[in-house]
């Protein structure tokens, strides 16, 4: 069970602060609930059930398991599905359930095809932007939060350590 300020990454809406944790009733009966601020905005309030099986809350990661994450990760990335719908099936799932190493692998696979597609002139497909941001959206908000840095700041930081790491030329 969580405890009243801690931050937490929920689902797909990124690093949160647990801000109570209260008795609602918003059916027939009462359930306890945390109550939840989005770091990136103050003017929604998520309720989450405190038995929820359905969406993913955990504590953030620490400084040193961002570092060991991007230390010990191998050059590689989210393998390309050519069908649209299979991969926007794979990479859905990869957003739901993905480990951290998973999510920097399908950015840095979308990233690789957006700049194919740019450099043939082609579209980037608007289901793979919009992955794209989700995972974006979900791994550099816990980065940046973690770190103290701006979100602007998580992409060369990230680059810096794969290339320490000896991970990217």
């Amino acid at each position: 069970m969580f405890n009243i300020n801690d931050m937490v990454m929920y689902g797909n809406s990124g690093v949160c602060q647990i801000i109570d944790i209260r008795p609602e009733k918003f059916g027939e009966k009462e359930i306890l609930y945390y109550i939840l601020k989005p770091a990136d905005n103050d003017k929604s309030t998520i309720y989450c059930p405190v038995d929820n099986n359905k969406i993913q809350m955990r504590k953030l990661l620490t400084i040193e398991e961002i570092h060991d994450i991007l230390k010990n990760m191998p050059d590689s990335q989210v393998e390309w599905i050519e069908s649209d719908q299979l991969r926007k099936e794979k990479y859905t799932e990869i957003l739901k359930n993905g480990s951290h190493q998973d999510l920097v692998k399908l950015i840095r696979t979308l990233h690789k095809n957006q700049e194919e597609k740019i450099k043939t002139g082609k579209k980037f497909h608007i289901a793979d932007e919009r992955i794209m941001r989700e995972a974006e959206h979900k791994l550099h908000g816990e980065f940046a939060y973690v770190l103290n840095i701006k979100l602007d700041e998580v992409v060369p930081f990230i680059m810096r350590e794969l290339q320490q790491a000896g991970n990217i030329n």
